[in-house]
């Protein structure tokens, strides 16, 4: 089971390079730190594999402890993480970037961790409410309100920009 468990994590990590990527930067804005986040989640993930009981889960586990490193990153880096960085340069590579999308993704970076990860699973990786659940470890209905919160927050700084 062990070894199957983690060629499908190795599977599922070769797939998606990109997308774990951006789920590291949307946390700390910064192209190293963020591969190193991705890194660091990776060893982990193969040191743990054991930990994984049932293979299916193997997104919401890894989501999991990718997301548990970004926020030990900036926890430990606090005063060295800039978020204001030139996001334009970051993202043109990302499909659809505009001003307006720029400017939203700038407020998630405001949020606090709890409501940004809400918002980056559900809209920048357009999970479902359950998936996040599970990945965040918190039942539905914190998940909704955190996320109807997180909403309100960036609509109001938007707002206030203009």
């Amino acid at each position: 089971m062990q070894q199957d468990a983690k060629n499908i994590l190795i599977e599922y990590i070769k797939n998606n390079e990109a997308k774990l990527y951006r789920i590291a930067y949307s946390y700390v804005a910064q192209r190293d730190a963020a591969l190193d986040i991705v890194q660091e989640a990776i060893i982990k993930a193969l040191e743990n594999i054991d930990k994984l009981r049932v293979k299916e889960y193997v997104k919401t586990w890894f989501y999991r402890i990718l997301i548990n490193e970004a926020l030990m990153y900036i926890r430990k880096n606090k005063k060295y993480v800039q978020m204001e960085c030139d996001i334009k340069e970051e993202l043109e590579d990302f499909e659809n970037t505009s001003d307006n999308n720029i400017e939203i993704y700038q407020n998630v970076q405001k949020l606090d961790d709890k409501l940004k990860t809400v918002i980056v699973l559900r809209y920048f990786e357009n999970l479902k409410l359950e998936e996040i659940s599970k990945i965040t470890n918190t039942n539905l209905s914190t998940v909704k309100s955190r996320l109807y919160k997180g909403l309100e927050i960036i609509k109001r700084n938007m707002e206030g920009d203009k």
